[in-house]
């Protein structure tokens, strides 16, 4: 069973922020979501992470961002699906990001 705070949504819903990941490398990072402003050729949004990298004085200096995950008939719809991933599958993409940038 997932807790009401497991998934990117409950999270925000019940801690009023964004999660917050130590990332591969030992850094900071918080995760928000995006979508496109226009859809693409099919009438459909896009929406991905975006993963801020955070200094050890607490600015932001640097981000990541997966591909589109969810593809939808609007930006919301498309973000509400980004919503239901678990914060275990976001930390797995985090991961996977950073060590593809380290290369």
């Amino acid at each position: 069973m997932i807790a009401e705070d497991d998934t990117l949504a409950g999270y925000v819903t019940v801690h009023g922020r964004p999660p917050s990941f130590e990332g591969s490398d030992g850094r900071p990072y918080s995760v928000g979501v995006f979508s496109d402003d226009d859809p693409d050729v099919d009438g459909r949004y896009g929406a991905a992470l975006l993963f801020i990298r955070w200094s050890a004085d607490r600015q932001p200096d640097g981000h990541l961002e997966t591909p589109y995950l969810a593809r939808a008939p609007d930006p919301q719809a498309a973000e509400a699906a980004l919503g239901k991933l678990t914060l275990a599958a976001i930390k797995q993409k985090l991961d996977a990001l950073i060590a593809e940038h380290a290369r």
